[in-house]
């Protein structure tokens, strides 16, 4: 009798509500859908992400804000229009594979998350690889995939890809990453030192096409000098 009580009482016991779940839609409404980001799958997982779990604790409070933020390691979570945007950019089907270089904290892998089959994203800093894989597994998405290392040359043994996202800026667009395209999927990626742009390349039947799109500003994309060519 004691645990049929207990158990309708925890039954009527209301789930706590989100409490981040208004600033999450104000930013969804407010800094992305506002600014032309218009792909239904993309405003859904920004809204459904929880970006307040991949800051440090001191930015929880500022977790929803149009900016990026620190994470530690010299490395930000980028600004949530420029993820929104650069997920928009990738054109991803429901049973799309995708691969992200620069995994950061994990905030962009989880958008994708929501939106592809599989994730395979890759970070160079091992504590921020560790904790993003942390985050990640706690959160349920068994769909991603981390790997410490250098992702200049991408993951070639679950190539092609139908999207490969960059979260950092190389000063060129790295060839493997282009190889490792499917035949019609897209690379987004910034690129430049000074000067930084967000470049989309397409993969096509006999090479690639390019087009520049709008000005960032990007972390560098950082490598193992052990393994450069």
């Amino acid at each position: 009798m004691r645990r049929r009580a207990l158990a309708a009482l925890l039954l009527a016991v209301p789930m706590q509500a989100d409490p981040h779940a208004d600033a999450r839609a104000r930013m969804v409404e407010q800094q992305i859908a506002a600014r032309g980001v218009g792909d239904p799958r993309v405003l859904a997982a920004m809204r459904k992400v929880p970006r307040h779990r991949f800051v440090n604790a001191p930015e929880v409070a500022n977790a929803y804000d149009d900016r990026p933020l620190p994470i530690g390691h010299a490395q930000t979570i980028s600004q949530p229009y420029i993820v929104a945007y650069m997920t928009e950019l990738l054109r991803l089907g429901p049973g799309a594979k995708v691969l992200e270089v620069g995994t950061g904290c994990g905030y962009q892998a989880a958008v994708l998350g929501e939106i592809a089959r599989e994730v395979y994203t890759i970070e160079i800093v091992k504590p921020l690889a560790d904790c993003a894989m942390r985050t990640l597994h706690g959160l349920g998405y068994a769909n991603v995939h981390v790997r410490h290392g250098d992702g200049y040359g991408g993951w070639p043994d679950q190539a092609p890809f139908d999207g490969i996202v960059v979260a950092a800026a190389p000063d060129h667009v790295p060839p493997a990453l282009v190889a490792q395209l499917a035949v019609g999927a897209r690379l987004v990626i910034p690129v430049g030192d000074a000067d930084q742009e967000i470049r989309v390349i397409t993969k096509t039947a006999d090479g690639h096409r390019e087009e520049r799109l709008i000005p960032v500003r990007f972390v560098p994309l950082t490598r193992d000098v052990r393994e450069q060519d």
